[in-house]
């Protein structure tokens, strides 16, 4: 692989793929070869307008000796089997998250990537971002003191109020879904998870895509968590795919002598606000000038810094594993009724080199 360019290709050319596309513009170190997709003509509108061929099959995309790394972008019932394929065609694979939808199949997939000496980069990845690193750099400083409680809040809204194919995402649910974002911060800037207590139900069951064409759910749209990390830290996880006008939003912190807030778990211009214990919040100044909004792409740039510089990527098939375990976790937890235990671990990722 040239040491300078890292030449990808997409399987998937649905929502996400255009502003991965977007965000890769400025990066002259990536190439884009061009896409697949099950359904042909959304690969040939993708590369019409972003470069590149239209790969026929998977297969076709995959025969290709030029390709580095695959970006999966299918949908998540798909990644298990289509990171596999990729692995086992020789390639370095991104994907979107989750890694898979069960334990077995994501340590399976990290394990198989490692045994092949390939790259498994998995999102999300906006732990890299400014308000992120930036709430990471105050966390390190021990300006809150001991951290001991964290307040997750994804109120997600109603995919179908904006997206064109909404069922896919109600068939995995609010958790498997969004839920991914604050356990990949919490366990980046703290510690693997050990134990879960949730709760979940079906809050909204029959709704309506925008084109008028009903649908039923049945996987909760509304889980709650307790989730006790290995320092002792207790995270409360809320997601749902209900509620959109609310208050309650982003993560907060909570320590001894201070708490923080990161005012979303995805934007990268997102606010960040401290305060000393029992006094108001106030404003941080984010480590540099932070992306106005997410820069998708940067997984991908991070990751051809990595191979350059013969180091692990910051965005690991085992920590994206570990999140998988957590994500079924609660999801038994909520079933049964009862808490359930976490065993699996990971290399945390280093902070940005800018971010001090």
């Amino acid at each position: 692989m040239p040491q300078d360019t890292l030449r990808i290709a997409f399987v998937g050319c649905g929502n996400i793929a255009g502003p991965y596309a977007e965000t890769l513009k400025p990066y002259k170190q990536i190439e884009l070869l061009g896409a697949t997709d099950v359904i042909p003509e959304r690969a040939q509108q993708f590369v019409a307008r972003y470069g590149g061929v239209a790969y026929p099959t998977l297969d076709d995309l995959l025969a290709d000796d030029r390709v580095d790394v695959v970006v999966n972008l299918t949908i998540h019932h798909a990644h298990a089997t289509v990171i596999a394929q990729c692995l086992n065609a020789g390639k370095h694979v991104h994907t979107e998250k989750p890694l898979a939808m069960t334990y077995a199949e994501a340590k399976a997939l990290a394990d198989m990537a490692d045994a092949k000496g390939l790259r498994l980069s998995s999102s999300p990845i906006t732990f890299m971002g400014e308000a992120q690193q930036t709430a990471w750099k105050v966390i390190r400083e021990g300006r809150l003191g001991k951290v001991r409680l964290v307040y997750a809040e994804v109120n997600h809204g109603r995919i179908e109020t904006w997206h064109p194919n909404p069922e896919p995402f109600y068939k995995v649910g609010p958790l498997f879904d969004v839920g991914v974002y604050p356990l990949t911060l919490v366990t980046t800037f703290f510690a693997p998870a050990r134990r879960v207590t949730a709760r979940g139900r079906v809050l909204f069951p029959d709704r309506v895509t925008r084109e008028g064409r009903p649908f039923h759910i049945d996987t909760p749209d509304w889980i709650v968590a307790a989730i006790e990390l290995a320092d002792g830290t207790v995270v409360r996880l809320t997601t749902n795919f209900y509620v959109r006008s609310t208050r309650q939003r982003g993560l907060e912190f909570h320590g001894d002598t201070g708490s923080l807030w990161l005012g979303c778990f995805q934007e990268f211009s997102a606010p960040v606000e401290f305060a000393r214990f029992g006094e108001p919040f106030a404003p941080v100044p984010h480590v540099r000038e932070p992306f106005k909004g997410i820069e998708w792409g940067r997984a991908l740039v991070e990751l051809h810094d990595a191979i350059r510089e013969g180091r692990p990527q910051r965005a690991t098939g085992a920590q994206a594993a570990h999140v998988v375990e957590i994500l079924c976790a609660i999801a038994a937890s909520a079933e049964r009724g009862e808490p359930v235990e976490v065993t699996s671990s990971f290399a945390p990722p280093a902070p940005m080199d800018w971010a001090g």
